[in-house]
């Protein structure tokens, strides 16, 4: 998914030119005929989806002063890039201490434009990155903090964020990987608890000989090597929280001893006379089921209900691959500044083939390839060849049939795109669909491993976007960056027949 650009300017003209330059640029754009229109926009639904802001000085109704002015009260960091005509300079250094990001002259260039943009997306994705591992050293990490585009992460945000008022106990279920401690943090970070501690446990790493001592302490001398006394981990979350990472890897006399403390609000530490009380808020994490195994005997299944009186499922990172370009420019600006490498950015072909992967390790997996590619990158730029791994698991999936299929769908049913990947691996449209990519992949080599030939290419492409607009010649011309009259000329020189009106209604076509 690419970066989203608001273009603010009351002259249409320019907002159409606008458009066009940075949609040619790989962006997507949302328009905004004045200043007013702009502050609803960004502090409406649709804020967070936004990236960047190119916003004229100089509007009718409230200018960009007042624009910048607005976001900066209400808190957003948003980049502003701000135009203005020759002779506009003053307004232009009172933008810029404002908070605006950068400004162009009127009538501004693409490239002038583009590298603005590219400068503008690093630094905040490099500050936002800074920011967010500082508030989480300290315990002050928000949901605002957690980088998403996806509505099903948003409906899980919005459910944590209710968690967070109260002090009802959270069990947060999901696969490892997924980013269960983030939400944990956040949690805490806004609720009332934030200025005390907020203390991790990963009782999947603890020897089961020592997790009760870990965790509710031990006296000095209680048993054979305790030397000192220790206070164990509830203590020391004494008025914050305690989150217990994988807990159903706790043994079952650790078990018990959970269930007393959640019931009795107070912990027996080993070898002491008596229970001491506490006041600590437990959020538990998972990758079991925890339900199977409390069938099976595994869990207690009445400390079970104690921890999941609110579940919070968190999806794999396969169920919302738009996070995935997200995630990956704010690894990028991390890992870039750590390893003191200058990288703008990941090219089109690569960011296709990391939205294209599985990712069973899911985000803490992509962090790693990231990783990997910032330290192999040479240029400024990160291509396929900076991740040779995910390129190899894609080069195992298998092709498609060089032949297109025409499948039929219930009426108004958008049509699946297959669109192309980053090095032309082919992956099935049923493959696709449980990706959970909005669209597919269109087969590049015939079945022969072949090279298709580009007028067979082209034929597939028009023929889906006729029916994916549903024949609308002007919407398939635009988003093809062709104009009508071309687009007439190759629907006859490749011999694509129109249907007719109706049969837009009756089925789609889904090229494979």
């Amino acid at each position: 998914m690419s970066e989203r650009i608001l273009i603010v300017d009351d002259d249409p003209v320019q907002r159409r030119l606008l458009e066009n330059m940075l949609r040619r640029a790989g962006y997507d754009t949302l328009l905004a005929g004045g200043g007013e229109a702009a502050v609803a926009i960004l502090l409406g639904d649709s804020g967070a989806q936004i990236d960047a802001v190119v916003l004229d000085l100089g509007m009718p109704d409230l200018d960009g002063l007042g624009v910048v002015a607005r976001m900066r009260e209400a808190g957003l960091s948003t980049p502003v890039i701000v135009q203005t005509v020759h002779g506009g300079i003053e307004n232009v250094v009172s933008a810029m201490r404002a908070g605006a990001t950068d400004f162009v002259v009127k009538p501004v260039g693409a490239e002038r434009l583009a590298v603005s943009l590219r400068n503008a997306l690093a630094a905040s994705a490099l500050a936002g990155e800074l920011n967010r591992i500082k508030r989480s050293r300290a315990g002050t990490l928000t949901f605002k903090d957690i980088i998403t585009k996806s509505t099903r992460m948003h409906a899980v945000l919005r459910n944590a964020e209710k968690a967070a008022a109260s002090s009802i106990p959270v069990l947060i279920e999901g696969a490892s990987g997924v980013g269960k401690e983030l939400i944990a943090r956040a949690i805490h970070g806004t609720g009332e608890r934030r200025a005390r501690a907020f203390v991790p446990v990963n009782c999947g790493a603890i020897p089961d000989n020592l997790v009760e001592s870990l965790l509710f302490g031990h006296e000095k001398g209680a048993f054979t090597g305790a030397t000192e006394r220790h206070s164990g981990k509830f203590v020391e979350a004494s008025g914050g929280t305690l989150f217990l990472d994988e807990v159903g890897e706790l043994p079952p006399a650790a078990q018990v001893k959970l269930l007393r403390a959640l019931q009795e609000g107070e912990v027996e530490p080993i070898g002491a006379k008596k229970p001491v009380k506490i006041d600590v808020r437990v959020i538990s994490a998972t990758n079991r089921d925890l339900i199977a195994d409390v069938k099976s005997g595994r869990f207690r299944e009445d400390l079970f209900y104690r921890l999941d009186v609110f579940p919070i499922a968190v999806p794999a990172l396969a169920d919302r691959p738009e996070d995935i370009p997200e995630l990956t420019r704010h690894f990028v600006a991390r890992f870039a500044a750590e390893e003191g490498k200058r990288i703008r950015r990941v090219d089109d072909h690569a960011m296709a083939l990391l939205a294209a992967h599985r990712w069973p390790g899911n985000v803490r997996q992509l962090e790693n390839a990231v990783f990997r590619a910032v330290v192999l990158a040479e240029g400024e730029e990160i291509g396929i060849s900076e991740f040779p791994q995910i390129a190899a698991a894609g080069a195992l999936m298998p092709q498609l049939p060089a032949a297109p299929t025409i499948e039929t769908v219930p009426p108004m049913e958008p049509a699946s795109a297959v669109p192309l990947s980053a090095a032309g691996l082919a992956h099935p449209p049923a493959l696709a669909a449980n990706r959970g990519l909005p669209t597919g992949v269109l087969a590049l080599v015939d079945g022969q491993g072949e090279v298709r030939a580009l007028d067979e290419v082209e034929r597939e492409v028009i023929k889906f976007a006729l029916a994916h607009y549903r024949g609308q010649m002007s919407e398939v011309a635009r988003r093809l960056h062709i104009g009508r009259s071309t687009l007439y000329r190759k629907l006859d020189a490749l011999g694509i027949a129109m249907p007719q009106d109706d049969d837009w209604r009756s089925h789609s076509v889904i090229v494979g």
